[in-house]
């Protein structure tokens, strides 16, 4: 049996993970990210707008690429419950379907989040998309607008970019020889989202934290109870 198919089991023999180390990490790249959002909220964000407005004619191209992680959430929930069946069945999950499965957790926590985060911040978007909203480029409104709630203040922070990183995330710790694919999946999302005028850059900053948040959390918790 090859090591990427090999049952995962418990062992109580292993040393517990360094999660002070963990914790002090997590706290720094939430300091980076909000200082990176600052800067991005007064110096890049509107000008980037702006710029992405101007070849409005390229949108359609950029727009393509958000649409990587359109199947993340219906396949999660089938990988989710399909794994939940697997081991009701009284089997051993792999090593790829243990990675499918929190994989899946982290997405479906991430969206949950995601949208609890888009009430608290209120951000109005870049451009106009529904209901005929205010936006940066249709009536030159920017900024936040806490606890508004609606579709037209939801641009904080960007849910594509949010469950695209919550599946990667997972994917980087369990087999990183992929990680150049990884990264190349993050950026073109980064790139289609900016270049369609669909969210801010701080929107996509944002959502790559919490996404990589939640499945790093997601991993480390399963492992603490692995080592225990």
């Amino acid at each position: 049996m090859s090591p990427s198919h090999e049952p995962l089991r418990m062992s109580s023999a292993s040393p517990a993970p360094p999660t002070s180390v963990a914790l002090q990490r997590w706290l720094i790249g939430l300091a980076a990210t909000v200082v990176a959002v600052a800067i991005c909220y007064f110096w890049i964000d509107r000008p980037l707008a702006l710029l992405a407005h101007g070849h409005s004619g390229e949108r359609e191209t950029f727009a393509r690429f958000t649409h990587i992680p359109d199947p993340f959430i219906p396949t999660a929930c089938v990988v989710f419950v399909g794994c939940g069946l697997w081991v009701f069945a009284g089997r051993l999950l792999s090593r790829p379907m243990a990675a499918g499965a929190l994989a899946s957790v982290s997405v479906i926590v991430a969206e949950t989040i995601k949208g609890g985060l888009k009430f608290v911040f209120g951000r109005l978007w870049p451009d106009t998309w529904v209901q005929n909203n205010p936006s940066l480029i249709h009536d030159g409104a920017y900024g936040f607008n806490f606890f508004h709630g609606g579709p037209g203040y939801a641009s904080f922070p960007s849910g594509h970019t949010t469950v695209t990183c919550a599946l990667i995330s997972v994917l980087w710790i369990f087999y990183p020889y992929w990680r150049p694919f990884y990264a190349a999946i993050v950026l073109a999302v980064a790139v289609g989202l900016i270049g369609a005028n669909y969210h801010f850059l701080s929107d996509i900053i944002a959502g790559g934290f919490l996404g990589t948040s939640t499945g790093w959390m997601t991993v480390t918790i399963w492992r603490e109870r692995q080592y225990r």
